[in-house]
């Protein structure tokens, strides 16, 4: 059973956890007439939320919104939802072809699941559609294989995927009992076998972020954790918070998607023009005190 706050809705990208080039990117494709949008990761890691998100930013009276998903996990106003019943043959592909007739400006798809929802989401998208989805793939990168698995022709990815954005949620310090600590030489040794280090200097030299400015090594930062108070109930954590990897598909992406590339290497194409991993933005999360290190490793090692 999943029980879901109401009061939740009303949430911003910032608040998600989103920031710099990631905003900026996220931010940029959704004010596209058309293309689709991706979320990828395991169940609960929030993506349906981060759709939902996107649309409150986009549901104003001048678009016509319609969604269908497999529960309805939060009533909109203003919006159409329908609800999946595969009982009497309401299936997500059949439910979107049904709703392409309504002459929706805006689409979002609970989830793609099958070769016909993907064919059908991606023409949407081809023919002035802007479509939210999500997918169950583990990184950013992996979403494209996985399309390519499900039969969908490669130019067509290529040229309708405007953004992919995967995701896993981590607990936040509890900000009562929050205390400053230094990585001991044991978990230095261990935080660089884990650690991407060129990549992490990379980013916060390019961030910007007030925390990042004297850092010169990791040896110098402080860290932090909840020592366990009764408003966390002892845990030393309260509330939770996203850690992204942002893949744009921009022009090299789209030479690789073309090229049949794997993975790994759209990937590496996609760390070369910027993109940064989910380890490195929860690494950036965990020196601005929001989480620990041993929070970013448990879900990035899962």
């Amino acid at each position: 059973m999943r029980i879901l706050d109401e009061s939740a809705k009303g949430l911003t990208l910032e608040r998600m956890g989103l920031w710099g080039d990631s905003l900026e990117v996220i931010h940029r494709s959704i004010k596209r007439p058309n293309g689709m949008i991706l979320v990828t990761g395991p169940t609960g890691s929030g993506k349906t939320t981060t759709l939902y998100t996107i649309l409150d930013i986009l549901n104003t009276p001048e678009v016509n919104i319609s969604t269908i998903e497999d529960p309805i996990e939060y009533q909109m106003p203003r919006i159409n939802q329908t609800q999946v019943n595969p009982k009497v043959g309401m299936t997500f592909a059949i439910g979107l072809r049904a709703l392409l007739r309504q002459d929706p400006d805006i689409i979002m798809v609970g989830e793609i699941r099958d070769k016909e929802t993907i064919q059908i989401a991606l023409n949407a998208s081809m023919t002035g559609h802007l479509v939210l989805s999500t997918l169950h793939t583990n990184s950013a990168a992996a979403a494209i294989p996985r399309m390519v698995d499900m039969q969908a022709e490669k130019f067509l990815i290529a040229s309708t995927v405007s953004v992919i954005v995967a995701q896993r949620l981590v607990r936040k310090i509890c900000p009562d009992c929050r205390k400053e600590y230094k990585l001991s030489k044991e978990q230095l040794e261990d935080f660089k076998k884990n650690v991407n280090l060129e990549e992490l200097d990379k980013v916060i030299e390019k961030s910007n972020l007030p925390e990042m400015k004297n850092i010169k090594k990791i040896e110098d930062v402080t860290f932090y954790k909840g020592s366990g108070c009764d408003r966390c109930g002892g845990e030393g954590y309260k509330g939770r918070v996203g850690i992204y990897e942002v893949l744009e598909v921009t022009e090299a992406i789209q030479k690789a998607i073309l090229a049949n590339s794997t993975a790994n290497e759209i990937e590496r194409v996609a760390k070369s023009e910027g993109m940064y991993d989910m380890m490195t933005d929860g690494i950036i999360k965990a020196i601005q005190g929001t989480t620990t290190i041993e929070e970013i490793l448990r879900v990035t090692k899962e």
